[in-house]
C-alpha cells in the first residue's frame, strides 16, 4: 500500500534457525533491519523503532449489586519483561513541523539495521491463551513533517527454555486407586487401576508410554482410557481464572466383570502444543495426564499424572549449549494451535471444590453410587488425589 511517497515499510528478523523464524531466549540478542522503499525523494524527521515484551491478562465478570442491579468487573493484570527503544534517523523530537534538522532519504530502497539485547533474567515464553497472552514485538515509526506518521509491528518468539533432561523431570511419575461400586446394600468387588508413566517431562512430538493394569472385579463393563489435559490459569486483581482443554486422548478395549487389562507401553503422542509456562507471576500452563477407567452409570475412577512440556528434548550425554537453533527441535506450529474439540468426554475436573466444601459434603453421604448421582454434592464434583510410588528410574537414551 503507498503511503503518500512511502511505498512500503517492512521489518525482517536476522533469524538464527533453519526454518527461518525469529526464535529467542533470555539473554540473546535481537537483531533485524527496518526495509523502507520510497518513491521520489522524501524528507522524515525521524524513522524509530520500539520492541517490547510483556504478559497480560483480562477477563469480565457479571455481578449482581442488588434488585434488578447487575454490573461487570473488569480484571486485568500486566508484567513488562523489556522496553526497549532506538532511533535509526534523526532526533527524539516529533512535536513540530519545522524543517530543521530533516533528513532526505532519496528514492529507491533503504535497510537500516537494528540490534538490540534481551534481558539476562527469565523471560516467560510466547504464548496465546484464552485469557491472556505473553508477546513481543518491534515497532517501526517513520516520522515526517504534516504527515501521519507510518508504523509497522512485528512479533518475534521467545522461548524460556524447559531442559527436561534435569533428575526431577526424568523422575517416574506413578499412582493407583481403588473404587467399590455399592448401591443400597449390595456392594459388588473394586475397580482398580495402577499406572506409570516413565518420566515428568516431554517435548511435543514425542510419545508417552503408558504402563497400567485395570483389573476390573465389579459386575459392570468398564473401559480404560487415558487423555492429557492443558490448564491455564490467569491471574489478576487477587482472582485466578482457569482454562482446561482437551490435548490428547486414546481409549482401551472394553473390560467385562472379572476381566483384568494390561498396558506394556500404551502410546500417546503429545502434538504441537505450546511449552509449561511455569515462572510467570500472572499467567500459568500446566499438562497432565489422565488415567482412568470409564465406569457407565458411577463416578469414574482415575489417576492424574502431572506433566512438564519442555523445549529441550531427551539426548544421552546431558551436554547441551545456549543455542536456541541447535537445542529448539520444536514444531513451531504450536504458536498458532487452537486446540481441538472434545473427541470425546473423559472425566471433567474443572471444578475444584474446596476442603471446606469437601468436609460439609462427608456426614450425609453414603459410599453408594446412586447416592453420588442423586446428592449432585460439591465432594463429587472433582476428586482426585496423589499416591505416588517409587519404582526405579528409568532413562530413555
Amino acid at each position: 500500500m503507498v503511503l503518500g511517497k512511502v511505498k512500503s515499510l517492512t521489518i525482517s528478523f536476522d533469524c538464527l534457525n533453519d526454518s527461518n523464524v525469529p526464535v529467542y531466549s533470555s539473554g540473546d540478542t535481537v537483531s533485524g533491519r527496518v526495509n523502507l522503499e520510497v518513491t521520489g525523494e522524501i524528507r522524515v524527521k525521524s524513522l524509530k523503532i520500539h520492541a517490547r515484551g510483556h504478559a497480560k491478562v483480562r477477563w469480565t465478570e457479571s455481578r449482581n449489586a442488588g434488585s434488578n442491579t447487575a454490573y461487570t468487573q473488569n480484571y486485568t493484570e500486566e508484567v513488562e519483561y523489556f522496553n526497549h527503544k532506538d532511533i535509526l534517523i534523526g532526533h527524539e523530537r516529533d512535536d513540530d513541523n519545522s524543517e530543521e534538522g530533516l533528513h532526505t532519504i532519496h528514492s529507491g530502497r533503504h535497510e537500516y539495521a537494528f540490534s538490540f539485547e534481551l534481558p539476562q533474567t527469565p523471560l516467560a515464553t510466547s504464548f496465546e491463551g484464552r485469557h491472556g497472552s505473553v508477546r513481543y514485538w518491534v515497532k517501526a515509526e517513520l516520522h515526517r513533517p504534516w504527515l501521519l506518521p507510518v508504523k509497522l509491528k512485528k512479533e518475534f518468539t521467545v522461548f524460556e527454555h524447559i531442559d527436561i533432561n534435569t533428575p526431577s523431570l526424568l523422575s517416574p511419575q506413578a499412582g493407583t486407586k481403588e473404587k467399590t461400586l455399592c448401591c443400597w446394600f449390595c456392594t459388588s468387588g473394586p475397580i482398580s487401576l495402577s499406572a506409570k508413566i516413565e518420566r515428568k517431562g516431554y517435548t511435543p512430538g514425542e510419545s508417552i508410554q503408558i504402563f497400567a493394569e485395570i483389573e476390573n472385579c465389579s459386575s459392570r463393563m468398564v473401559v480404560p482410557k487415558a487423555a492429557i489435559y492443558q490448564t491455564q490459569a490467569f491471574y489478576a486483581k487477587g482472582k485466578m481464572k482457569e482454562v482446561k482443554q482437551l490435548v490428547a486422548n486414546l481409549r482401551g478395549e472394553s473390560l467385562s466383570s472379572g476381566k483384568t487389562e494390561t498396558w506394556n507401553g500404551k502410546v500417546l503422542k503429545i502434538p504441537p502444543v505450546s511449552p509449561s509456562i511455569l515462572d510467570c507471576s500472572i499467567i500459568r500452563v500446566e499438562y497432565s495426564l489422565m488415567v482412568y477407567v470409564d465406569i457407565p452409570g458411577a463416578m469414574d475412577l482415575f489417576l492424574n499424572l502431572p506433566l512438564v512440556i519442555g523445549t529441550i528434548p531427551l539426548h544421552p550425554f546431558g551436554s547441551r549449549t545456549s543455542s536456541v537453533s541447535s537445542q529448539c527441535s520444536m514444531n513451531m506450529n504450536w504458536l498458532s494451535l487452537t486446540l481441538p474439540e472434545r473427541p470425546e468426554a473423559p472425566p471433567s475436573y474443572a471444578e475444584v471444590v474446596t476442603e471446606e466444601q469437601r468436609q460439609s459434603s462427608l456426614a450425609p453421604i453414603a459410599a453408594c453410587d446412586d447416592f453420588e448421582r442423586a446428592l449432585q454434592g460439591p465432594l463429587f464434583a472433582y476428586i482426585q488425589e496423589f499416591r505416588f510410588l517409587p519404582p526405579p528410574l528409568y532413562s530413555e537414551v
